[in-house]
């Protein structure tokens, strides 16, 4: 039987070093992420955890400006509590918040999860032709 995942926006209940070592190590997009960059990016963000008996298992965090905009990053759930469901229901708690309503446009970007984010209306851009970015993928790897 499955726990219940107690999904909160305190940042207070943030673990941090868990959240950086997720990232850094584990993620395929933030390898060796510095511990610094993380918490700056945790105080300038929405962030969700996703908690089993007060122990943290999952984790985004969604950058807007809450009228027009949000973009959703950093979304895990540790390997050991995949497959439980815990994604749908953090999914469901992000695009329920209060905050993230009314949005004209709400993104993310990923390279295995489409299916997840294809079932709460996240599609391939209308108009990809329209996007630009800058993109360096290698920012947080140090040279020899």
């Amino acid at each position: 039987m499955k726990s219940q995942l107690q999904i909160s926006t305190d940042p207070n209940l943030l673990d941090i070093p868990l959240i950086h070592r997720f990232l850094s190590e584990e993620s395929t997009w933030a390898k060796n992420i510095p511990l610094a960059t993380v918490q700056t990016a945790i105080s300038h963000s929405l962030c969700f955890g996703g908690y089993i008996d007060g122990q943290q298992v999952a984790f985004a965090r969604v950058i807007s400006d809450y009228a027009t905009f949000a973009y959703l990053v950093d979304v895990f759930v540790l390997p050991e509590y995949r497959d439980h469901g815990y994604s749908k229901a953090l999914m469901a708690s992000i695009l329920a918040h209060p905050q993230l309503q009314g949005l004209r446009r709400f993104i993310l970007a990923t390279s295995t999860a489409h299916r997840l984010y294809a079932r709460y209306g996240f599609d391939s851009p209308a108009k990809p032709e329209t996007y630009m970015e800058r993109y360096f993928p290698k920012c947080y790897h140090q040279t020899p």
